[in-house]
């Protein structure tokens, strides 16, 4: 299972804009990107080529880049992702955020049962959910309409779940997603819309970047 173990803070950093990648610590004084938002490395506080015009692949490589990283995706599995994309009907940027919006990990976050993806991946590999009655430990298993997502019962008595109704009720849960917050379970109800998807990503310099 791949994923990327360096400091979160650092992405955020580097694109410029919080990518909430921490959740909750995110709003508060402590988050990095409130002292230091300036991109990491020797020529990050200086300044060094801000004043510079990006070029198209600037902009189609950095938009990539931030997709990639809110999601918590390697550069191999985002691009087999576009690859799905890319073979199904209809406009090829939305299907691709579709795609990554039922990854098994996300839609636990959507849901409100993980303060942060990282979390919801962590609880998948663990084995605490089941998909459609069947333990599964593969966050990045791809969801479809129906789905129906539970937490097993032998994860109910650990203190973390034992707790998480309280907290899933504070958090807001996706439009696309049905959800019960006492039995710590839901399902898909249909595919995202695209104003239900974070409107700060740029699905078309992604196909853009891919099409070069």
């Amino acid at each position: 299972m791949a994923r990327d173990i360096g400091p979160a803070c650092k992405l955020c950093r580097r694109e410029g804009e919080k990518l909430f990648l921490k959740g909750e610590r995110c709003f508060t004084p402590k988050c990095a990107f409130e002292t230091r938002a300036y991109p990491p490395g020797e020529h990050g506080r200086s300044g060094q080529g801000r004043g510079e015009r990006a070029s198209d692949y600037s902009r189609q490589l950095r938009a990539k880049q931030k997709a990639r990283r809110m999601y918590g995706i390697l550069e191999r599995q985002f691009r087999r992702y576009f690859g799905l994309a890319l073979r199904r009907r209809g406009m090829t940027g939305l299907n691709l955020l579709q795609t990554l919006e039922l990854r098994l990990d996300n839609v636990i976050f959507r849901m409100g049962l993980a303060e942060n993806r990282a979390q919801a991946r962590q609880m998948v590999a663990h084995g605490h959910f089941t998909v459609n009655g069947r333990r599964t430990t593969i966050p990045s298993m791809l969801l479809r309409p129906g789905d129906r997502i539970a937490l097993r019962e032998a994860s109910r008595s650990r203190t973390l779940f034992k707790e998480l109704p309280d907290f899933a009720e504070k958090r807001q849960c996706a439009m696309w997603l049905d959800r019960d917050v006492k039995n710590i379970s839901g399902r898909v109800l249909r595919l995202p819309e695209r104003a239900e998807i974070d409107g700060n990503l740029s699905e078309q310099l992604i196909v853009e970047y891919y099409s070069r």
